[in-house]
């Protein structure tokens, strides 16, 4: 059922460590100026005290609250999964949620991450050859964007994660869903060798981000033929990324993924048509520090 239009909405954000997410901003202005009122309340689980574990109860919770619906971020993507009433096609083939829409009382499941990573990835990286990808992380963020490089036409998306497991279930979805040998695992003791011999890498992992701060492989194994992409967005400027460009790497940071992705969830929740090009605009100032995420629209 789609979502019927109203004037105000409440959302909000269930994660760890979100203290600096942009979303609220975000979806506030965007709100603001299509004369909606739209207030978005983090949900940290950290300040909670509670584990990913508690992603259920939260979600439960919101839903008799009067939650419009909600946005999901590390670690409780593939968590909240088991919790939800339904699943659009796409989040049920990742397994994995990021946005949650409340209709008549059940909880629906949907992965705006997919379309958000490819519409950053093409904006940014134009052209740039697919031939043999690198991923670096399996988790929630990782299968989107691994499912958005091969519908971009990545001809093998090669994942590698700390947790074997995960990395070759991953890929084992990825052959069913796109077609065999598509897709490969391997282990990080293999991570060098196959960055030498790549187009590109993708990291999605949680390295990088505020309270995560490091590399998450070695800046050598970087080289300036090598394009990489980055899902982390706060900060911006990731030391990935700071690495990449000063080894002459072209990049895309997790910026525009951060805006896509908010903008599909935003016709979700609300059934209007966000304008994706203002809100750039709006992430751009907030990123440079030169405008505070609490400021009003303009």
């Amino acid at each position: 059922m789609a979502v019927v239009p109203q004037d105000s909405y409440l959302v909000g954000l269930i994660g760890s460590a979100i203290g600096p997410s942009l979303s609220p901003a975000l979806h506030e202005r965007e709100a603001d100026r299509q004369g909606l009122r739209c207030l978005y309340r983090l949900i940290d689980i950290d300040a909670l005290g509670v584990g990913p574990e508690a992603v259920g109860d939260l979600v439960r919770a919101a839903r008799d609250l009067g939650f419009a619906g909600l946005n999901i971020t590390h670690p409780c993507k593939q968590l909240v999964v088991e919790h939800l009433d339904a699943l659009s096609a796409q989040a049920e083939a990742l397994g994995a949620v990021n946005t949650v829409v409340f209709e008549d009382g059940r909880a629906v499941g949907h992965n705006t991450d997919v379309t958000g990573f490819a519409a950053s990835f093409a904006r940014g990286l134009p052209d740039v050859p697919l031939e043999r990808v690198v991923q670096v992380g399996a988790g929630g963020a990782g299968a989107a964007v691994a499912h958005a490089m091969l519908t971009l036409g990545a001809g093998r998306v090669t994942v590698v994660d700390a947790l074997p497991g995960r990395a070759a279930e991953l890929a084992a979805s990825l052959d069913r869903g796109f077609g065999p040998g598509r897709a490969a695992a391997a282990a990080p003791d293999r991570l060098a060798a196959l960055l030498a011999s790549a187009d590109g890498v993708v990291h999605a992992t949680p390295t990088g981000m505020a309270a995560h701060p490091g590399l998450p492989f070695p800046g050598e194994l970087l080289r300036p033929s090598l394009w990489v992409a980055e899902v982390v967005y706060r900060p911006l400027e990731t030391e990935l990324v700071r690495t990449a460009r000063a080894r002459g790497c072209a990049t895309v940071d997790g910026g525009g993924m951060a805006v896509f992705q908010a903008a599909d969830a935003f016709r979700l929740f609300t059934g209007r048509e966000p304008d994706s090009a203002r809100m750039l605009a709006d992430f751009a100032r907030m990123a440079r520090g030169t405008e505070h995420p609490a400021g009003h629209a303009g």
